[in-house]
């Protein structure tokens, strides 16, 4: 059997498909830990308050 050679079309697209694997990584990265310091400091806002008048 005779050598595979990969095209360089496959080549410029396995770097692109590493370039973007990496800023989507980067990207749930900066989501995740903006929403883990938002919890841990108690950033989601007071509890409402029950009104005297509502009857539950």
């Amino acid at each position: 059997m005779g050598m595979h050679v990969e095209h360089e079309l496959h080549k410029r697209r396995s770097g692109r498909n590493i370039g973007l694997g990496l800023v989507l990584a980067a990207f749930v990265a900066i989501v995740f830990g903006l929403s883990l310091v938002k919890v841990t400091q108690g950033g989601l806002g007071p509890k409402p308050q029950a009104s005297q008048g509502a009857s539950n």
